[in-house]
């Protein structure tokens, strides 16, 4: 995969679009590149080099085995974030960040394990002895857990970083992080605190083509670092069978051989603004 982020691609998705002016973060300043109609234009090319940086660290984290859970409860979010992650292997919330899902995670685990018990109970014929309101019950629980968590059952630790589009929107999880220590990767607009995560994506957050592109690339770099740990392992794996196969294999050698033989500008100025989520 190549690692260079073109700037006319992140143009053609709109990723450059930022809040109306009066909206803005001062703390936003280093990454707006200008002001056209009352809407802050963002620097596609500080955009091209945060997500470079972004992704090496990612795919560092995914080289190593940990997880990074994507968070995006926003409506334009969801299903681009859980198509996504879905894809990378990756554990996700798109419904309702559940309070304390990492400052108690313990349990939020069980609660994901409460699923798998009532999955247990309709596999071993458990879940037909219980009566007919009770049945019903027990299929309502299992679908509300589902839905909130269905999504992180595989996470069975605290993730080693968080994704997240709309650090606004997503308040609540990037506090639970911080209080663990756990980095936060994040899509930030023009009308946010750059400050509160450690690794910046300026980025129109609102438009789906723009979060599409953003995730389409970062997840890339995660699927890489994911193939990358799988190599990491074929080739352990190899060295560590190779010589038990060498001692094995001399003594017989020995007994029977017979006697040897002898990038540029920044985003066009004129290209239109359509309209942006106060």
């Amino acid at each position: 995969m190549s690692n260079k982020v073109e700037v006319k691609e992140l143009l053609e998705a709109g990723v450059h679009f930022g809040h109306m002016t009066r909206k803005w973060d001062p703390n936003m300043a280093p990454y707006i590149y200008m002001e056209r109609n009352g809407i802050h234009i963002i620097n596609l090319y500080k955009t091209a080099a945060k997500i470079e940086e972004a992704n090496e660290a990612l795919k560092k984290i995914a080289a190593s085995g940990r997880k990074i859970l994507f968070v995006a409860t926003k409506k334009q979010a969801k299903d681009i974030v859980a198509e996504k992650a879905k894809a990378a292997n990756m554990p996700y919330i798109t419904e309702r960040w559940p309070g304390g899902m990492l400052t108690n995670f313990v349990t939020i685990r069980k609660a994901v394990k409460k699923m798998a018990t009532i999955d247990k109970m309709k596999k071993d014929g458990t879940f037909m002895t219980l009566s007919k309101k009770e049945r019903l019950q027990v299929d309502r629980q299992r679908a509300k857990l589902e839905k909130n968590l269905g999504s992180i059952s595989d996470m069975s630790r605290l993730p080693a970083a968080l994704f997240v589009v709309d650090i606004k929107a997503e308040h609540i999880a990037i506090k639970e992080a911080q209080k663990l220590n756990i980095p936060v990767f994040a899509m930030v607009d023009t009308n946010s605190d750059p400050r509160e995560v450690e690794f910046v994506i300026p980025s129109n957050d609102d438009a789906s083509k723009s979060i599409d592109k953003i995730l389409t690339l970062v997840t890339a770099a995660i699927v890489e670092g994911l193939s990358d740990r799988g190599s990491d392992k074929e080739t352990d794996a190899t060295e560590k069978v190779a010589p038990v196969t060498a001692e094995k294999a001399a003594p017989v050698a020995t007994e029977t051989a017979a006697p040897a033989a002898t990038e540029t500008a920044a985003p066009a100025a004129d290209t239109a603004a359509p309209a942006t989520e106060e």
